[in-house]
Parts: structure tokens; C-alpha cells; sequence
């Protein structure tokens, strides 16, 4: 289905009249749902009305070098919106804050330097910061920067699909931008301790008994959250699994790594996890197939089972072109060596339209890479998980690549997991963020 301002109108009006009404606000806006036209056109109609002279959008870097411009040119209404994008190199950023814009929009690697740039000269009374769970950390150079030109701007628009993919304690960071504090607490230190129970070792807090509710009904009226299959008419999304055992000697070499950190491989390295910390890194690796043996990111292979059972998904869906997720740099290069047409996503815009077109069977990449923004559901329907990470938020944004509007089949998403490892424990942790953001988004629904 392809978005126009009819088959929108009921969730763009929503979404258009509260950030007017608002201020400051958060949008949790389902991913694929069309948030950056939704808040072009609000910010069309504040600066039609002289409520907004000059809007900041800070974005990932992908996202800020073409979507808010592309999707300011598509559409009539907001063709008359003229935007600078300020990335690359120091001069670029400076030549194209100095031009005469409507929207200047800077990736969020370059706020200390835009906020050192201007200081109490801050110019832009509307920020809008695209994908705010990347101010999710108090403790970040860019939150902290955010945080001194609060009080320069008048409107302040929070966009994410992910709020809180590692629970509640994301929250507040995103909040502080919204209100200063006020319902949250003025620090991340007092809120941790109103809400949150902390482990004897001091390093894990989790939540108390109905202070989730407590945190939904505080920030209820600064929020807003939309689901898109309230509004969209998605295909099916079907998650399988398909399960590895590994070789009963691998297998053994895995128990021995996780239970004393150190496993000796038949080529002779020695596997090594230098902390308790680190050792789920490298359980992890071992499950994928091949495991890092030294500083210099010198790997060997362990096994070939995750592999092999690519090369079934393959040979069992000739006529599907897939995207796969990879989680270590060995793992794309040993995808590379068994399947010879695969692709590895780059930068270059030309990748993407050639996946879009139906021209790559199999693109291959990390999920860091390939999350906000982009749009991969005109080229296939098919995921695969090579290998698991434990981040919620970079877990969610892949899948939508696909499973997005715009996308006419059922998208399936296959995990390989091999089984009675840290992989399985790794999907349990996921569903479980995933449960407790749910209930965030849920009770602020619109």
C-alpha cells in the first residue's frame, strides 16, 4: 500500500495537531507508520502560523543525508519546505547552516559540535530529534549537549517506534527533553531510586511493583503512541525458527568456554573471555560458527552448522530474494565465501535500489547499519538472523525494513538459533523487552 493524505488523514491529523497543541512532546510512532511526512507537515502548518521561524532535525546519519528532504519533496504540501542537510565534513555543515532554510538537518554524531558552534546563540526554536531512544543514555556527550539549549527552544518533538528497548530506565533521558524533569524527577538519580529496585551488586535496577503503571500515567499527557496496524493494512509477519545442534565436540568446547571462559580450539587457539562480562560476546560468537582468538580480530572457524542452514533456507526458497542480519565481521566474511551472490550493504544509495529492484538474491547486513529509515520492502519478504544481538531496539528496526508499508507479501523472519546455547536465551531476553515496551506503548495509545 502506498501512502497519500487520504489514507492517512484520520493518523496524520493526530499526529499534526497534537505536536501544535503540545509543544513538547513524544511521538511513539510505530515504525513504517510515515512520521517524518506527519511532522513536516506540523511543522509547515507552526511556521504558516509564525509559531516556528527555524527548525533543527536531528536524525541518524543515513536519515539525515536524504529521507527528511526526499519526503519534503514528495509530497505537494510540503514541496514549498526548503532543507538543508548539515553533515559530512566541518565546512560542508557550516555552508549548509549558512543557507536560507525552513528545516536544517544535522546527524546526532554532530550535536556537541553544533551546541559548542552556537552556545547561548542557540538559533532554532524547534527541535526535532529523530529516533530519541539514541538520547536514551544521561550519561552521552549529545544528551548532555541537547540538555544545555533546552531552554533556548520552544518546541521540542520527540520521534522513535523503540522507546524503551531495555525497559523503563530508557525513558527518562526522553522525558528530561520534553519537560525538564517535571514528571520524571530533575535527575536520572531520583528517579532510578523512586522507581526502581537495585541489585546488591549495584549494577542492575529493576522495576518496582506498579511503578510501571506509575511512569505510563505520569508522562501520559506529554505522549503519545500509535500502532500501525491501526492504521495500515500490513501484511502478515510469520517469526519461525529454525534450530542447529552442534557438534557434540563443539558442543563440549562451548560448555567448557562457559564454564571456565577459556576453550582450546582443534586449530590449536585458545578462545578466551578476559571477563564474566565479555563471556556472553563470545558464546555468542561460538554459536555463530567462529569465535575472535586475539587483540588483532584474528578468528577461527568452529564449526559450519548456522551455515548450512542458510544454504537451506536458500535452496528451499529459490525464488525469494533475502535480507540477512550478521552480527560479526567474520560472519559476513565467511557469508560472502559460501554464498558468492550475495551482497554486503554499503553506503552507496545504488545497493539499495538495486535491492529494491529485485536485482540481489541475498543482501547481507549488520543491523546497526541497516535500522532507521530505510526502506528495503520493495526488494523481498524473506529475513533471516544469522546471528542475535541483544539490543531490542537495533532487533525491531531490522524486521521493519521489511515489514513495513509498502510491502504486498507476508514477510517471514527466520531465526537460525542453535540449540542449548546463549541464542535461545538471547530470544527469551528479547521477548521479555519487548513485553514491557509493549505495555508503554499500549497504555499510551491514542
Amino acid at each position: 500500500m502506498r501512502l497519500n493524505r487520504e489514507n492517512l488523514h484520520d493518523y496524520q491529523n493526530r499526529t499534526v495537531e497534537y505536536i501544535k497543541e503540545k509543544e513538547r512532546c513524544a511521538l511513539f510512532l510505530d515504525m513504517g507508520l510515515g512520521k517524518t511526512t506527519s511532522t513536516l507537515t506540523a511543522i509547515s502548518d507552526l511556521q504558516d502560523s509564525f509559531a516556528v521561524n527555524k527548525v533543527l532535525v536531528i536524525a541518524p546519519l543515513r536519515v539525515a543525508n536524504s529521507t527528511w528532504k526526499q519526503e519534503a519533496e514528495k509530497w505537494s504540501h510540503l514541496e514549498h519546505l526548503r532543507v538543508s542537510v548539515c553533515t559530512g565534513a566541518e565546512k560542508a555543515r557550516r555552508s549548509a547552516l549558512m543557507r536560507d532554510a525552513d528545516v536544517y538537518v544535522i546527524n546526532r554524531e554532530n550535536v556537541v559540535w553544533l551546541v559548542d558552534l552556537y552556545k547561548k546563540k542557540w538559533p532554532f526554536d524547534c527541535v526535532v530529534v529523530d529516533e530519541s531512544s539514541s538520547f536514551k543514555n544521561p550519561s552521552a556527550k549529545r544528551f548532555r549537549a541537547l540538555k544545555k539549549v533546552l531552554p533556548y527552544t520552544n518546541y521540542m518533538v520527540l520521534l522513535t517506534g523503540t522507546p524503551s528497548p531495555n525497559g523503563l530506565m530508557d525513558v527518562w533521558p526522553q522525558m528530561y527533553l520534553v519537560d525538564f524533569g517535571e514528571r520524571l524527577g530533575r535527575t536520572v538519580t531520583g528517579y532510578r531510586q523512586r522507581f526502581f529496585e537495585q541489585d546488591f551488586m549495584g549494577h542492575r535496577y529493576t522495576i518496582r511493583d506498579g511503578c510501571a503503571d506509575k511512569i505510563h500515567g505520569l508522562i501520559s499527557d506529554k505522549v503519545i503512541s500509535m500502532n500501525a496496524e491501526d492504521y495500515l493494512d500490513l501484511p502478515d509477519r510469520i517469526d519461525l525458527e529454525v534450530p542447529v545442534t552442534l557438534p557434540v565436540g563443539v558442543m563440549k568446547k562451548y560448555k567448557e568456554l562457559e564454564k571456565t571462559l577459556l576453550a582450546e580450539l582443534d586449530t590449536g587457539e585458545e578462545v578466551e573471555a578476559v571477563s564474566a562480562a565479555a563471556l556472553a560476546n563470545k558464546m555468542l560468537q561460538f554459536a555463530n560458527g567462529a569465535a575472535y582468538h586475539d587483540e588483532h580480530k584474528n578468528w577461527a572457524e568452529i564449526h559450519k552448522e548456522k551455515l548450512d542452514a542458510l544454504a537451506d533456507i536458500v535452496e528451499d526458497n529459490p525464488s525469494e530474494n533475502m535480507l540477512v542480519a550478521y552480527n560479526y565481521k567474520f560472519d559476513l566474511e565467511r557469508i560472502l565465501k559460501r554464498f558468492p551472490q550475495a551482497v554486503a550493504l554499503d553506503k552507496e544509495q545504488s545497493t539499495i535500489d538495486r535491492w529494491n529492484n529485485g536485482e540481489i538474491k541475498m543482501l547481507l547486513a549488520h543491523p546497526a547499519s541497516a535500522g532507521h529509515g530505510l526502506n528495503l520492502q520493495r526488494g523481498g519478504a524473506l529475513s533471516v538472523w544469522f546471528g542475535l544481538n541483544w539490543s531490542l531496539e537495533l532487533y525491531q528496526q531490522f524486521n521493519a525494513r521489511l515489514h513495513r508499508q509498502g510491502q504486498e507479501k507476508p514477510v517471514r523472519i527466520i531465526h537460525i538459533v542453535a540449540k542449548d546455547t546463549i541464542d535461545q536465551r538471547v530470544l527469551r531476553v528479547l521477548s521479555d523487552k519487548d513485553a514491557s515496551q509493549s505495555s508503554l506503548l499500549s497504555s499510551l495509545k491514542a
